[in-house]
């Protein structure tokens, strides 16, 4: 936030001319056009058919139709300011089935691609974000090993289409979602629910980034690699009992370190495939069958940015609190289980701090203190750069009359949000972190996984029925921000 100076004026903190200021979306959230063009189903096509899975039984059929009013999207990105805009690809768009090349799913991100480079916004393109193909699934989804020569196939083949135009590439969105929260918890597509499932999920997950790191690399050495985390601050309830701080280093190990020691460091955190043995060792004998020679070299290959997704941070103890915070998951009819892999005594603790319509915790410091962490421990040893890649927030948006017949989207809350968190980012820069910029979440209300279309993150209001967009006070904010380059 802005401090007052001595003569009483606001003082802004000024953004670096180099940071970059974007806004992020996921394909299929917002594309629509699920059937058109020669897509086929995804995991998430046929998980949310499933009776309970999603609120309401919502699909993103249609989303935000993006498919068809991309040049409408882009042109409101424009009116924003943005300078980079983080979208994914479609693996059942571009390699329906995981067969083929489908030349019509690929003349779609050429014409977005396009589209943005005409206004000078930056493409900033993610190869994963959940959408495996439903016939992949049916074949042994992310379990097998066969899924990562799928997708090597696919990356290449957008590589092929877009190398020469988009310089930034991400392999993955949030290993720890499309394994851990899909295959052991259930929560999202393709909905299993068991230990040794997650494990190897995200072993080939983070094996299919390494391999393609490695080939886009060899194929063009100029180009910007990585992927994103989503990761978290695990903290202790009481600091001074034991319980509670093995319960948030069982949590940072299983939400952050799972995945960071593995890319950076080339191992699995040890004291976590220690709690494994004890909780499920044959889980964990599958996952050490799984882990061929080579493979953690493969998936340690150096990369240029890792994108860092904040939300909120995670209080817990190792015993049941007197007050259960609100849930975080969507209450869906589906049962679902827990996605720790070793789960036992894991109890989130209530800390009086602001909520989200998600029950999310709204804490920005922690997104200073995990940039500092990351930084830190991985990636200025390493030579990579970070980027918030994510950060956003669900409130429960009212449409009022903004005067003269026109409508209006109060939502100060979200603006508040985005202020603190870029706030946030910037101590971390001023303290010495390589983060490069910060992408909002999202740009456009649209369909939030097993919470369907109940919950609102964007920037830009969508009205499902009409698809109209109205850009929200906190877009204004942020056109603000962007244009002042200071907050």
């Amino acid at each position: 936030m802005p401090t007052a100076s001595p003569a009483g004026h606001l003082a802004h903190r000024r953004f670096p001319d180099e940071f970059l200021f974007g806004a992020a979306t996921a394909a299929y959230q917002i594309e629509g056009a699920a059937f058109e063009d020669g897509r086929t189903a995804s995991i998430w096509d046929h998980f949310a058919r499933q009776p309970g899975a999603v609120i309401n039984g919502d699909t993103g059929d249609v989303a935000c139709d993006h498919y068809h009013r991309y040049r409408d999207d882009v042109a409101l990105m424009e009116e924003l300011g943005l300078q980079a805009y983080r979208f994914s690809t479609s693996w059942s768009r571009v390699r329906p089935d995981g067969g083929p090349v489908n030349e019509q799913g690929l003349d779609f991100y050429r014409r977005l691609v396009d589209e943005l480079l005409e206004v000078g916004i930056k493409p900033w393109l993610t190869l994963y974000h959940w959408d495996l193909p439903q016939a992949l699934e049916e074949k042994g989804g992310w379990t097998s090993r066969e899924t990562v020569d799928r997708f090597l196939e696919y990356a290449l083949s957008v590589h092929d289409a877009l190398g020469d135009r988009v310089e930034t590439w991400t392999t993955l969105n949030e290993p720890w979602c499309s394994s851990f929260l899909s295959y052991t918890a259930g929560i999202h597509a393709p909905g299993r629910q068991s230990v040794t499932d997650g494990l190897l999920s995200a072993h080939h997950l983070l094996l299919a980034h390494g391999r393609t790191v490695q080939e886009l690399r060899r194929r063009d050495g100029e180009l910007e690699l990585g992927l994103t985390l989503n990761l978290t601050v695990a903290e202790p309830a009481d600091p001074e009992d034991e319980a509670d701080r093995d319960a948030a280093r069982r949590i940072d190990g299983q939400f952050n370190r799972w995945f960071l020691d593995p890319l950076f460091r080339g191992e699995y955190p040890q004291d976590i495939a220690l709690d494994l043995h004890e909780v499920d060792p044959a889980a964990l004998a599958a996952l050490e069958d799984a882990d061929q020679a080579g493979d953690l070299a493969a998936i340690s290959t150096p990369l240029d940015a890792l994108g860092v997704n904040y939300y909120h941070g995670e209080y817990v103890g190792g015993a049941p609190p007197a007050e259960e915070p609100p849930a975080g998951d969507a209450p869906t009819d589906r049962a679902t289980s827990s996605p720790f892999p070793a789960h036992t005594n894991l109890f989130w603790h209530e800390r009086g701090l602001p909520r989200t319509a998600m029950g999310w915790e709204v804490q920005p410091a922690g997104l200073t203190d995990l940039l500092l962490r990351v930084d830190r421990e991985y990636a200025r040893p390493a030579g990579t750069a970070l980027y918030v890649t994510e950060n956003g927030a669900a409130f429960d948006d009212v449409v009022t009359d903004g005067g003269d017949g026109a409508t209006r989207v109060a939502d100060a809350e979200r603006a508040e949000f985005l202020r603190a968190h870029l706030g946030a980012t910037l101590e971390a820069r001023e303290a010495g972190v390589d983060v490069r910029g910060y992408f909002y979440w999202s740009l456009l209300d649209n369909y939030e996984w097993a919470r369907g279309y109940e919950k609102r993150f964007g920037i830009v209001r969508v009205d499902y029925d009409t698809q109209e967009r109205l850009i929200k006070d906190s877009g204004r904010e942020y056109r603000h921000i962007i244009a002042e380059r200071a907050i």
